[in-house]
């Protein structure tokens, strides 16, 4: 398996071709880790593919298909942030926004950003970044100033904000919005509030949400993240929505676990989750169907089960 090194360089330099700009997230645990990463983004020379020549090229080129009025619908892009349409998903990082002419790469306008992470119990941690909650904070204000003097946008994370696998469920929720507030006022652009566990219930998630705005924390400063250990995720997404929170994190093919908690399933399926915001209106600008390709197609890389049952059901359709 290819280290994070080889990785980034092969990220950096052979960018790959695609419709529309790319975003790539780097997760930085410390201020090395945010130093190698500036240190190969210098260094690092996209390389520009050579022109087919066995063609002429002034050869007639094929017209563009017109995709179906579905298609159209499915593929319309979603706002940078909430806007006054309660019903519009944001995609402020997917660069459907900002579409690249046929015939040309997206590589020269890929932007980079990074995530933090800590975590609102002491004992996790300790068990994932082997520090406490106050030294990740100060950990996480120097990787914050000096990636905003390279105009990275940065993202956070709090871990186990419904469930410890070591304190258990009852996490403060007041303790929640302190280390959420503390993040965004050291410039972070948007925190992530992640059930890490998958302990989280309705009544719990709607509990920290109202902590969360008591602080003064605006929704669209905030993601939310929910594991779907218990099968509580996309009623806890819901809840969110309804609160009027517009970014979710999600994994397609419910791909992810927790090292550190036993029996922690991956991230809410996006598949389930897209068909669900669908089926209430939302737009989202993701096409279900390609989407379900990709579950089943990722899940038999990796030679594992496919988690979305939405997923699922589409295939089942579109394959009679």
């Amino acid at each position: 398996m290819a280290n994070s090194a080889d990785v980034l360089n092969q990220l950096l330099g052979h960018p790959p071709t695609a419709l529309h700009p790319v975003t790539y997230n780097y997760l930085v645990p410390n201020m090395k880790g945010l130093q190698k990463l500036l240190k190969a983004a210098d260094h690092a020379k996209p390389v520009t593919p050579e022109p087919d020549l066995s063609q002429p090229s002034d050869d007639p080129k094929p017209p563009p298909t017109r995709p179906s009025p579905q298609e159209e619908q499915e593929a319309e892009p979603a706002p940078i942030t909430s806007t006054a349409d309660p019903n519009e998903m944001p995609s402020d990082t997917s660069g459907v926004n900002d579409p690249v002419k046929p015939g040309s790469s997206s590589a020269s306008k890929n932007l980079m950003e990074i995530s933090i992470f800590t975590a609102a119990t002491e004992a996790f941690s300790k068990a994932n970044t082997n520090c406490s909650i106050a030294e990740s904070l100060k950990r996480c204000k120097e990787i914050v100033a000096l990636a905003k003097t390279r105009n990275i946008r940065v993202r956070g994370y709090v871990s186990v904000a419904l469930g410890c696998p070591y304190e258990g469920p009852d996490v403060a929720p007041s303790r929640v919005a302190d280390i959420t507030a503390s993040l965004l006022e050291m410039g972070a652009d948007e925190v992530s509030v992640a059930d890490t566990t998958g302990m989280g219930t309705a009544p719990r998630t709607r509990e920290l949400l109202r902590a969360l705005s008591a602080t003064g924390i605006a929704n669209q400063d905030l993601a939310l993240h929910f594991h779907d250990t218990y099968g509580q995720a996309l009623v806890n997404a819901v809840v969110g929505l309804e609160h009027g929170i517009r970014t979710f994190d999600s994994s397609v093919g419910g791909l992810g676990g927790c090292p550190f908690s036993k029996g922690a399933t991956g991230n809410i399926a996006t598949e389930d989750l897209v068909y669900c915001l669908h089926s209430l209106g939302a737009t989202t600008g993701v096409n279900v169907d390609k989407m379900a390709e990709i579950g089943d197609w990722i899940s038999t890389e990796l030679g594992r089960s496919n988690d979305s049952r939405a997923g699922k059901a589409v295939l089942a359709r579109l394959r009679p």
